[in-house]
């Protein structure tokens, strides 16, 4: 029977409750359950995200897999349907799912994330090619970004109320009118949503793979914030001169992306404000919501 890491089920625990603790408590004899249904041998050690864990397995007929197993949530519930459009193009394979245990027996890739790309220009490319490979027409019954518009208004007003409304007047204005008037026409794109650093992963069958997709329908621009507020932009997100830098990493990933860049720039600039006004509510490090704030103000 495999070991759960302790930080993993410490962390579910903590964040989750009786409900965390039940759950961690069954999973060892879950994953046992799902490597007999999947003819599986587990070969390595245990890994986990903030959802989830993940074992490596060998199976008789199948290229080097995990088996993953995600924390029971709504928000993880699409997963597997974004890596059944997808067929493997761009993303890791699926393999076999059973939804109703929020698992799946997916291609395993390496560790080295795209974090490890050192050079800027060359991640940017990267990552919007990628963003690009994914924007497949989505299938139906997906949650689509156009029915949350609502909600995000409704939060970034309150949010705002609650703080004092510490963003001048015209970087409000601007994210809502983005909001209102590009937020309820959206193409039927599936959206991996959460494109990050983190979840493009190196891999022998493709250069770089992306895992952990949230999976939406919507406009892909909405990808460009996890690309631009990102660590390795960090000292210009700083920077008192952002706006000429911005619009250079814009042009870079835009044309990789194959995205219109006021497009994108309007919903990164919207992106930035809802950001900004959930850091303030969830306690984000102070330098960040500082960072997001200016991000949104220059992209006035």
């Amino acid at each position: 029977m495999i070991e759960i890491p302790a930080a993993f089920a410490e962390a579910k625990a903590r964040d989750e409750g009786r409900r965390g603790r039940a759950w961690i408590a069954q999973l060892p004899l879950l994953i046992d359950e799902l490597l007999q249904r999947w003819s599986c041998t587990p070969v390595g050690p245990v890994m986990h995200g903030q959802v989830g864990i993940v074992v490596p397995v060998h199976h008789r007929d199948l290229p080097p897999s995990v088996i993953k197993v995600s924390f029971p949530h709504p928000g993880n519930s699409h997963e597997p349907d974004g890596y059944t459009a997808w067929q493997g193009q761009g993303a890791t394979h699926l393999f076999a799912r059973a939804d109703e245990h929020f698992a799946m027996l997916l291609e395993r890739t390496s560790q080295r994330t795209l974090a490890t790309i050192t050079n800027p220009e060359q991640a940017l490319v990267i990552q919007g090619r990628l963003s690009h490979r994914l924007s497949v027409a989505a299938p139906p019954e997906l949650p689509k970004l156009s029915d949350r518009t609502a909600e995000w208004e409704r939060k970034i007003l309150s949010t705002a109320a609650i703080f004092g409304h510490p963003l001048p007047t015209a970087v409000m204005d601007t994210a809502l009118a983005t909001l209102r008037e590009l937020g309820p026409e959206q193409p039927d794109t599936l959206v991996h949503g959460d494109l990050h650093d983190a979840n493009i992963l190196a891999s022998d069958r493709e250069p770089w793979l992306a895992v952990d997709p949230k999976v939406y329908v919507g406009d892909p621009a909405h990808e460009a914030l996890n690309v631009i507020r990102s660590p390795r932009f960090a000292d210009l997100l700083r920077s008192a001169d952002m706006r000429r830098g911005l619009r250079r990493l814009l042009d870079i990933y835009c044309d990789a992306a194959q995205l219109d860049i006021e497009r994108t720039r309007r919903w990164l600039q919207f992106g930035a404000v809802r950001e900004a006004m959930w850091g303030r509510r969830h306690n984000d490090p102070e330098w960040l919501i500082h960072a997001t704030d200016h991000l949104a103000e220059a992209l006035l």
